[in-house]
């Protein structure tokens, strides 16, 4: 079965629970907190940020915030959410983050997680995963990369991750300052535990979450799905026909393989990962991965340290779609267990 396939049968299966909670409640219809049209952030910079890479620094600043009701579903109310990027790029529409919050019904204060989405710019993936951490009260902000979705200009080829180096390291290095824009978002909310805030993300969206968590210390729980570190060295050594064109055009500018690396260098988790070491990390990887190839993933987890979790499932990187059910429960639990003192059980193999 397909990854696509399965996502969609994961869309209807929350509905599935729905109409049953919709029975069993019948007489408490669900009760959420207000969310203003309108309001204002604050970002503040009172955390000690002497840890935080340079280039992911930011100044204390105040940014404005629109949020539209989208749609409600049983115990879960959605919200269209735009905000500035603290970057500006010359392509207007990228300007603006778009993002969606998925929050449980009742009072809080709920834990609360940033979801980022995969390279593809697919996004039912990480609705879902949204979806369901909200229904274990855990409230969900999904966010849209620069040009992705409606950031993206159909005029312009510009994407995130770009065959030009250069863009990639300047797409990352917003991705990971609006990803700070989103936990200050997530803070000012009055029905968030401001001390309970996690990233998750698959793929891109994992290697993201491992970017993003050294850079924002209010996020104590890091998942990191399909991901990995050391990615330049490894792309350089890809035997594939995109990879091998790339190195083509690489040395004809006069590039070599130690000046891609060290271009990719602020960019890559394995730097940072030694700045998660008193985070919760939980990495889930799969064993017969080559677009995260488990020497990114042993690398990314070798720089964080023996205290993060890390999960290796029998399969590629597409095929550990038939996990997707169980990957859910886990990473609902990861979300909703805050006890510092639970053991880690590491390097386990999924059955």
């Amino acid at each position: 079965m397909r990854l696509r396939q399965l996502v969609s049968i994961l869309i209807g299966f929350p509905s599935l629970i729905l109409l049953s909670a919709c029975f069993i409640n019948a007489d408490e219809p669900p009760i959420f907190v207000d969310v203003p049209e309108k309001f204002q952030v604050e970002f503040d910079t009172s955390l000690d940020d002497r840890n935080i890479p340079e280039r992911f620094r930011l100044p204390a600043h105040r940014f404005p915030t629109d949020t539209i009701p989208w749609k409600t579903r049983g115990p879960v109310s959605v919200f269209k959410v735009t905000f500035p990027s603290p970057v500006t790029t010359a392509i207007a529409v990228n300007n603006t983050v778009h993002a969606e919050y998925y929050l449980p019904a009742g009072k809080g204060p709920f834990p609360a997680v940033v979801v980022l989405h995969i390279l593809g710019g697919e996004f039912p993936l990480s609705q879902v995963v949204a979806n369901s951490l909200a229904r274990k009260n855990v409230a969900a902000l999904f966010i849209k990369m620069p040009y992705y979705g409606e950031r993206r200009d159909p005029k312009i080829r510009r994407r995130m991750i770009s065959r030009q180096p250069e863009e990639t390291v300047e797409g990352m290095t917003q991705a990971v300052l609006d990803i700070r824009h989103a936990a200050a978002w997530l803070r000012s909310r009055p029905e968030v535990d401001a001390s309970r805030l996690g990233i998750t993300g698959i793929s891109l969206g994992g290697i993201m979450s491992a970017l993003s968590a050294p850079a924002e210390p209010t996020f104590k729980k890091v998942a990191i799905y399909l991901g990995g570190g050391n990615l330049a060295g490894i792309l350089w050594e890809l035997d594939h026909s995109e990879a091998r064109t790339f190195r083509g055009q690489w040395k004809e500018q006069g590039g070599t393989r130690e000046t891609f690396i060290e271009l990719m260098k602020p960019v890559d988790p394995v730097n940072y990962g030694h700045l998660l070491k008193k985070r919760e990390v939980l990495m889930v990887a799969a064993r017969q991965d080559k677009v995260v190839p488990p020497a990114a993933t042993e690398a990314l987890y070798n720089s964080i340290g023996e205290q993060a979790e890390l999960i290796w499932l029998d399969a590629g990187h597409v095929g550990s779609g038939k996990y997707l059910l169980s990957e859910i429960v886990r990473i609902q639990q990861f979300f909703t267990e805050w006890n510092e003192e639970s053991p880690h059980q590491k390097l386990k193999v999924a059955e």
